[in-house]
């Protein structure tokens, strides 16, 4: 344990674990965004997002090492399109960008999820939100 002044100016004992906690990565998209993919020839709609990586290991080791992305930072699932195909992508953060055509997407499954499209965006259907 480490000692540190409390708001009073009083030393008090703060537990190692905090003090070497990793930093927390917030989320820059939202649900109903359009975002796509850095890399790859693809986009689609944020329709859930993981705070860290949450999908399976044989997943996650299929990935090229040269380009695998690290585990702490949040994933985002999508509603995704390319020019052949509708699918869902699981996607890193370090790897999406804002979509800033203000095309929208052609998906199949968007109408159970999203209400409609506006200013680059989908909204929710109010039954799915919290």
């Amino acid at each position: 344990m480490n000692e540190s002044p409390d708001i009073t100016g009083a030393p008090h004992s703060v537990p190692e674990a905090l003090l070497a906690a990793p930093s927390i990565v917030h989320a820059r998209f939202s649900l109903g965004d359009v975002v796509k993919h850095r890399l790859l020839d693809f986009r689609g709609v944020v329709f859930d997002i993981d705070p860290v990586f949450a999908n399976t290991e044989e997943w996650y080791e299929a990935i090229p090492e040269s380009i695998r992305p690290s585990k702490e930072q949040p994933f985002y699932h999508l509603l995704a399109e390319n020019a052949e195909s509708s699918y869902v992508a699981y996607v890193s953060q370090q790897n999406l960008v804002a979509d800033r055509s203000d095309e929208p997407v052609e998906h199949p499954a968007l109408d159970g999820l999203f209400d409609g499209f506006a200013e680059g965006r989908y909204t929710l259907r109010r039954e799915h939100r919290h």
